[in-house]
């Protein structure tokens, strides 16, 4: 049996992509990154997303997210997604829903239902969405979008972990302080050499 080789046009491709991630994917290293208030007291639960240059802002086609109701609530409480990306909102609960959000970055509405709604919503704005549910008013949740996939929640001890190459970058911080604003913009340098610690501080 003969084996098929990859065409020319395949070959170039990978090629062209490979040069094309190569320089940021083969410099990145893992990095903690120490979020703290004003007052040197780390934060949990703060969302940390780096943009790098040359880095698309928009996520792939297909990549979807989930903000699932259980128990009445939603699920996360905090969901972080690039922009770009679809969200669903499954019902679990045995009583139905109605969720809508009346934030400038993504207004929309999913009318009483329970299930899982046919088409998912997408979030093509980055900033912070807040959501809520017209028949259960303690029902509140945040999707905070931004432009990069590089992003993450600090643990208790206000840290969070990420692969990134040396240079300057732009660092996105939030924070439930921090309510429906935007999430707060800074640069963030990456020093050449072994990974270690970076302080951040969140401006508020």
């Amino acid at each position: 049996m003969r084996s098929r080789r990859p065409s020319a046009a395949l070959l170039l491709a990978a090629s062209a992509a490979t040069a094309l991630l190569s320089p940021l994917a083969a410099s990145a290293a893992p990095w903690t990154l120490q979020v703290k208030d004003a007052a040197g007291a780390p934060l949990a639960g703060a969302v940390v997303a780096v943009e790098l240059k040359g880095q698309p802002s928009q996520a792939a086609p297909g990549t979807v997210a989930q903000m699932a109701q259980r128990d009445r609530q939603f699920q996360p409480g905090t969901l972080v997604v690039q922009t770009g990306t679809a969200v669903s909102f499954p019902n679990f609960d045995t009583v139905r829903h109605h969720v809508y959000s009346f934030s400038p970055i993504r207004r929309f509405e999913l009318k009483l239902y329970a299930g899982t709604p046919a088409e998912p919503v997408v979030f093509d704005k980055p900033g912070v969405a807040q959501l809520g549910c017209n028949i259960h008013d303690k029902m509140t949740a945040r999707i905070i979008v931004v432009d990069t996939p590089l992003f993450a929640t600090t643990d208790a001890q206000g840290q969070a972990k990420l692969d990134l190459p040396p240079g300057q970058h732009q660092v996105a911080l939030w924070h439930a302080r921090l309510g429906n604003d935007a999430p707060r913009q800074q640069s963030l340098v990456v020093p050449a050499g072994p990974p270690g610690g970076l302080a951040l501080e969140l401006r508020d």
